[in-house]
């Protein structure tokens, strides 16, 4: 029997959590999944519903089917093969099979599910979390939080006109000894840090050189397509090499930078740049891989601060000893942050003077669950803001900004490669081509609103 919405949001606002004072860092040495949603317990479970399972989300429906005060209730998706699929890992999970549901607008009618977590492509977050917050439902929102600025503008305001709770999946804000490693930063372990260095390197093969195709008939197109103008199905579009196309996708630069520089920008402190830079291009390859697969991004902040991301889709050389990371440079030395639950800081002369090693092993090129025990951290976070009020790691807001500053790094690149941008905003400045790409045009009647 399908409860009212309120109701159920009433009961889980009240629910007490039974470790009220539990310290994610004391717990942590012995943490699972499981035992940390055991410890932190609920005899109300909160009911998600999990949009877009081929391959992070997947991943997502299983960590969150994993915690005892949660239940994936229903599983989404335009692929029925992958329906089937998620639908299975889940029920092994919670003994319970979750519902399908391939349409997204049909779901968000359903008033028996709390929270909507969102792991569609790119062109599908910003959309699919405004209808979901006009529908009653908090959301889990996979990073990006937008496929374009004017999109994460849209959803900031949502979020505040419909009051829901809103959490972007930038996961290591939540993970303890990289929390700690800010912490130190902002407490001046290395003095006042001015410049950041972030990276992500890979070894992505070529996608070859698209055909069109018949719709199989596991796939709605239609509804993948979604807000985006529609173009005909190539072999080499789904489910992943949609991230290399600029109609659906956003480059590694929002795929993996986004983590990287939202750290970059909790660490500096910063919010938006007064100038942004972008060199690059796909150099490896020649196929239909349109976004750089070599990127440089400079961004420069008014307090005399900058951050700088490298993104090699086609050369896994480490940078720092590290295929992912952040490097803070300092007065006083340096602290580096790699892709796991760890840190170092070194002197000016480069001398080890402190490390924090990590507990859980991370694989940094895993494209579907990297990590996925502290991840329940950051889940668990989401689920104390929906029924307590508590502070998330990542509001959308603040979501927001970091999607944006990468963002800005795209459109530079798209445009002549630099932007003047208002600090007070993130707007850009005395360019008409670049504002062009602040916004994109969308399917008649698939325009996002609030």
């Amino acid at each position: 029997m399908k409860e009212p919405i309120d109701s159920r949001r009433d009961f889980i606002k009240k629910a007490v959590v039974g470790a009220a004072a539990f310290s994610f860092g004391g717990a942590f040495p012995a943490f699972s999944a499981k035992s940390y949603a055991n410890i932190v317990g609920a005899n109300e479970r909160i009911r998600v519903a999990v949009m877009g399972v081929n391959a992070r989300g997947l991943a997502l429906a299983s960590n969150f089917s994993a915690q005892s005060n949660c239940e994936v209730a229903y599983v989404c998706d335009v692929d029925s093969r992958a329906t089937e699929k998620c639908s299975g890992i889940v029920e092994k999970s919670q003994d319970k099979r979750p519902k399908p549901e391939s349409d997204i607008r049909k779901l968000l009618s359903y008033t028996d599910f709390d929270a909507l977590v969102v792991a569609a492509p790119d062109h599908w977050h910003a959309p699919a979390a405004i209808l979901a917050s006009q529908a009653g439902k908090h959301v889990y929102l996979e990073k990006p939080a937008s496929h374009n600025p004017h999109e994460g503008e849209l959803l900031v305001a949502a979020q505040r006109k419909y009051g829901n709770v809103i959490q972007m999946g930038n996961q290591r804000r939540s993970w303890p000894n990289v929390a700690q490693a800010i912490r130190a930063l902002h407490n001046g372990i290395i003095g006042k840090p001015y410049y950041a260095k972030t990276w992500y390197t890979n070894n992505r093969a070529s996608i070859g050189i698209g055909k069109e195709i018949a719709v199989p008939s596991w796939l709605d197109y239609e509804l993948w397509q979604g807000p985006a103008p529609r173009r005909p199905l190539k072999d080499n579009l789904i489910h992943y090499n949609w991230h290399w196309f600029w109609h659906w996708g956003t480059g590694e630069a929002l795929n993996n930078g986004t983590h990287m520089v939202d750290l970059a920008r909790w660490g500096l402190q910063v919010d938006y740049p007064t100038k942004v830079t972008s060199t690059g291009g796909r150099y490896r390859y020649k196929d239909d891989w349109e976004v750089p697969d070599t990127q440089l991004i400079n961004l420069e902040f008014a307090d005399s601060s900058m951050i700088s991301w490298e993104g090699r889709s086609c050369n896994g050389t480490p940078v720092e000893g590290s295929t992912v990371g952040v490097i803070f440079y300092g007065e006083n030395g340096s602290l580096q942050i790699d892709g796991g639950n760890a840190y170092k800081v070194y002197d000016l002369k480069g001398k080890l003077v402190k490390e924090v090693k990590n507990e859980v092993t991370i694989d940094a090129r895993n494209v579907t669950n990297p990590s996925q025990a502290l991840d329940a951290l950051h889940i668990q976070n989401f689920f104390e803001g929906i029924k307590s009020g508590h502070e998330l790691a990542s509001d959308i807001e603040s979501g927001h900004i970091s999607t944006l500053l990468v963002q800005l790094g795209n459109i530079a690149q798209r445009s002549g490669g630099m932007l003047d941008i208002d600090p007070s905003n993130g707007h850009i400045l005395n360019n008409g081509d670049a504002r062009k790409l602040w916004r994109r045009e969308y399917e008649p009647g698939w325009e996002p609103s609030i």
